[in-house]
């Protein structure tokens, strides 16, 4: 298993992005602004952005790993490696998402707690609902967790 930074050519991992963030428009957003990595275990299988938000903090922007790759511990090593990788320069990494019962206990087995939310965030910036794990996402929930450098 090998992460990479991409710097070039990031559009071409749209599919798997797409997975982690359902609106190209929202993608758009952050991706060329953020330091982007893939996952590839005997080909791609996941894709991480994160972004400097000031104030020590850095953010997952979009993680995503491929559905017949998933519980098998990318996401988790992506997670792992940002951990790593930033911890010198960053004190907080926290992650916006929505307030799934797929999404939420992931971050909190990965140590993550919950920070603050932003009301009506994915019905007021998506042009659609959206749904996971049978629930419609409202609200953007801040997580949080401490880093060690």
């Amino acid at each position: 298993m090998v992460i990479r930074r991409i710097d070039e050519g990031r559009k071409r991992y749209l599919g798997l992005l797409l997975l982690g963030d359902e609106e190209e428009r929202m993608i758009d957003r952050y991706l060329e602004r953020g330091d982007m990595y893939v996952l590839d275990d005997c080909g791609v299988k996941g894709v991480c952005v994160v972004t400097d938000e000031g104030n020590g903090i850095l953010e997952i922007r979009n993680i995503a790993v491929c559905p017949e790759a998933q519980g098998r511990g990318y996401g988790r090593a992506m997670i792992e490696f940002i951990e790593k990788e930033y911890a010198a320069a960053h004190s907080i990494l926290q992650v916006g998402t929505g307030d799934s019962p797929l999404t939420v206990p992931f971050y909190e087995k990965c140590g993550f707690t919950r920070s603050h939310s932003i009301k009506g965030f994915f019905t007021d910036n998506y042009s659609h609902p959206i749904f996971e794990g049978g629930v419609q996402l409202v609200d953007m929930v801040y997580m949080r967790k401490p880093l060690k450098g």
